[in-house]
């Protein structure tokens, strides 16, 4: 299948991958794989003759150096700008109600709780069964502790 594809098209393509893994993957660092791979692309477009070990030595060293140099820039441009007070209101959910999706145990399997329509993992001190509202006690990242809601 590869025969009949050209190199650059197979880094261009590969490229693309890593662009578009970014977006799935975070941590803005992928995206400079495929900065490298569209260099190494370019350069075989442009035909200039180089063996395969010459490709993978542009790609990572073109790959390393702009995530060196372009990293930081590129991470606070695409980072939101929220103010302080803005975030912290987002980040406080505690006390907001969500809906059990699967049974909670303590210490056993994570439950699955739905909390603005989105599922998320969730843990208890005590057993909650599907179905039920809880409170969210603390966010430790994607896993919610909850308890019984009050008065539901």
């Amino acid at each position: 299948m590869f025969d009949s594809i050209s190199n650059e098209l197979l880094w261009f393509l590969c490229g693309l991958i890593f662009l578009l893994s970014e977006l799935v993957i975070p941590g803005f660092v992928i995206f400079f794989f495929g900065i490298g791979a569209w260099i190494v692309a370019l350069l075989l477009w442009m035909n200039v003759d180089m063996s395969f070990t010459t490709q993978l030595f542009i790609f990572l060293l073109s790959s390393v150096v702009s995530l060196v140099l372009f990293r930081r820039f590129g991470k606070n441009y695409y980072q939101a700008k929220v103010k302080k007070d803005d975030a912290q209101k987002f980040d406080d959910i505690r006390g907001e109600k969500a809906t059990v999706l699967r049974d909670i145990t303590p210490n056993g399997v994570e439950g699955k709780v739905e909390f603005h329509g989105t599922v998320w993992n969730a843990e208890s001190d005590v057993p909650i069964a599907k179905g039920a509202v809880v409170e969210v006690v603390e966010q430790n990242n994607l896993t919610l502790k909850v308890k019984p809601a009050s008065g539901g």
